[in-house]
């Protein structure tokens, strides 16, 4: 570690930081992240000198501190991952034919940030701005396969936690364990008719450099007898393909680590 620059060695404590559920003490800063002591403590008064950390002298404990808090919120305001995500989702509408989405996970809900629609495709109820249930989405699913167990359980811990739209779609913890493992095993997730009658989608995840996942990339199509051949998506599992290639290049712009199954 005697050749990382400071700046590297200031950032590893401050991401460190903010994966705690409360502030810690230096010693434990030093051990986890392999820096002095002494390093450590200089590393953590400059950044506290400069708001990014703040210092608890009463519990020997360091904290975010506010100017960590703007940072993220500067994030927020330029919305860098829809500026990544867009022409990428928009190469993969060209490339199937069919509309594409991004989506964000919001609770147990995904809330809808960008909206690719193809031509001469119907409008979608996926529209920017729209909230729809996680566990009846492909993209909620693709979101919520790729989370830690204890994290879904905390979403849906019951029965009441279960929105029902058409009478399809998962309705208790059992079924969306088990839809989720169906998810995971097939490496993509799937929907039909539970959000719009007489339309599929299949999505993948984006993950961050954690291998968390940050968003889901989707794309959605007609899927009744009803529709002429033009209109028609190519199977799922080639649409899949162009799905999981679209997230995975939007995963390594994010510089993610992509879920390799």
């Amino acid at each position: 570690m005697s050749n990382v620059p400071a700046a590297t060695r200031a950032l590893r404590v401050l991401r460190f930081l903010a994966a705690q559920p409360e502030p810690v003490p230096v010693d434990r800063i030093a051990r986890e992240l392999g820096i002095p002591r002494s390093t450590t403590y200089h590393l953590l008064t400059a950044m506290a000198d400069e708001g990014f950390v703040v210092h608890l002298p009463e519990e020997r404990r360091y904290g975010v501190g506010v100017a960590a808090f703007e940072v993220g919120s500067g994030y927020v305001r330029q919305e860098p991952l829809q500026r990544v995500a867009r022409r990428p989702l928009a190469a993969l509408v060209d490339r199937v034919g069919q509309s594409a989405h991004l989506a964000v996970p919001h609770g147990r809900d995904v809330l809808y940030v960008i909206e690719e629609r193809a031509p001469g495709r119907p409008p979608l109820v996926t529209d920017v701005g729209v909230r729809l249930p996680a566990h009846l989405t492909a993209s909620g699913r693709a979101i919520l396969a790729d989370l830690p167990a204890a994290q879904v359980r905390a979403l849906y811990p019951d029965r009441s936690a279960f929105i029902d739209r058409h009478g399809l779609g998962p309705d208790g913890p059992r079924a969306l364990r088990s839809l989720l493992t169906d998810t995971r095993a097939r490496g993509y997730a799937i929907e039909s008719g539970e959000v719009t009658p007489g339309f599929a989608s299949v999505a993948v995840a984006v993950h961050d450099h954690n291998g968390h996942p940050v968003a889901a990339i989707a794309v959605t199509y007609p899927d009744d007898a009803a529709t002429t051949p033009s209109e028609r998506a190519a199977p799922p599992e080639q649409t899949a393909e162009a799905v999981t290639r679209t997230a995975r290049a939007i995963t390594a712009r994010l510089r993610g680590i992509a879920r390799v199954r």
